[in-house]
């Protein structure tokens, strides 16, 4: 089986949970995950047998540690705070729940053992602002995508990038790359779409490689991607509210690992990425998801990944115009310019109803619009 070791247990572990709902057909599935059919009824058959232990290899079973009395219960509830400094009473309650303990304490009195083992700052001021939330209604309608960098290495700084799905809050994508360049992003986009598939929208930034600002939003990397049709939307300029969640989560990835360590490169920096991304989808309990975790909402994309892009077609009401290299194009004895990123493309000039106002279009995306009553 072509997985790697260090991320087995989790692969097989996401995998089983995305055949729960068969958005996608099993062979579908295998194919995105890169194991045989064969394979992938194997661990299905093993799940369902013996729950998430069957997952595990025969030679490696894991070990089931179960609290009795009071004082056990207090030292696994320390435990956790000491593997995960973040996380509050709540949190930790919430995950010993979800782990099958029968006896569990209140939240207050979790604090309370966390204040007798020094483990909260007693001096750090309580309480936050809620801020009111807008989410997405189902998952893959939105994504939003942002670097979360640099970070800096022995080796030099490393780009983070990561991909979250709005609605639920599950981590897509977190590559520590080597720089924002065009081809390394692509790369790990393909992978990405190959294994849940393509989002309706993606909302990104205005800097590299998403565009080189407010005015010119277009590079041959979102090109791609409205070929690919996916709609792309860019954050405002200044306000990192749009990408509140992905803001968010760079805060939790700072606080949870970033800055708890230092790293040699990016493949050390990956090592601990992967580990904590299936904590983080699969064992993190998420106060915006009433402390259910990202898997528990997450489904994979209907729209499967095309190996070759799709021819570029419009409406016969559309007038078509080629893209010149300079990023002009002629229409109506009149030349326009546009982002050099469509050169070589046709264009599509739709009518509005205002008479001699055009949307200019790239695919199904409305890119710009021209005006032909200016002198």
């Amino acid at each position: 089986m072509p997985w790697n070791a260090f991320s087995i247990m989790s692969l097989r572990h996401e995998f089983v949970d995305m055949t729960q709902e068969m958005t996608v057909s099993l062979s579908e599935l295998c194919r995105r995950f890169n194991i045989s059919r064969k394979t992938g009824y194997k661990w299905l058959r093993r799940y369902l047998e013996e729950g998430i232990q069957g997952l595990s290899d025969r030679s490696r079973r894991p070990h089931r540690i179960r609290y009795q009395v009071p004082q056990a219960e207090e030292d696994a509830i320390v435990c956790f705070r000491k593997k995960h400094p973040t996380w509050g009473a709540r949190k930790i309650r919430r995950r010993l729940q979800d782990l099958g303990a029968e006896r569990l304490p209140s939240c207050s009195t979790i604090t309370t053992i966390l204040h007798r083992h020094g483990l909260i700052d007693s001096e750090e001021p309580g309480g936050r602002k809620d801020w009111q939330r807008f989410e997405h209604p189902v998952p893959n309608s939105l994504w939003q995508m942002d670097f979360k960098g640099p970070v800096p290495t022995l080796a030099g700084p490393c780009q983070p990038l990561t991909i979250l799905d709005d609605y639920s809050r599950f981590n897509l994508c977190l590559e520590a790359l080597p720089s924002q360049q065009t081809n390394e992003v692509q790369k790990t986009l393909t992978t990405t779409f190959r294994r849940y598939g393509l989002p309706d929208r993606l909302v990104v930034d205005n800097g590299s490689p998403w565009g080189s600002d407010a005015e010119h939003p277009y590079t041959p990397l979102t090109v791609w991607l409205i070929r690919l049709g996916i709609g792309v939307s860019h954050s405002r300029p200044y306000h990192p509210q749009t990408l509140g969640k992905e803001e968010r989560f760079h805060r939790t990835l700072k606080q949870d690992l970033l800055s708890r360590f230092q790293w040699r490169d990016p493949l050390h920096l990956q090592a601990a990425f992967d580990p904590w991304r299936h904590e983080y989808n699969f064992e993190r309990p998420h106060d915006a998801l009433a402390l259910a975790v990202p898997a528990s909402r997450y489904r994979p994309s209907l729209r499967c990944f095309p190996e070759s892009l799709p021819l570029i077609e419009y409406p016969s009401e559309v007038s078509v115009r080629k893209v010149q290299q300079g990023g002009e194009f002629f229409f109506r004895g009149r030349t326009f310019n546009i982002s050099k990123a469509f050169c070589g493309y046709p264009i599509g000039l739709r009518p509005t109803t205002i008479d001699g106002v055009f949307h200019v279009m790239f695919c199904h995306q409305q890119v710009s619009q021209i005006d032909l009553r200016n002198t």
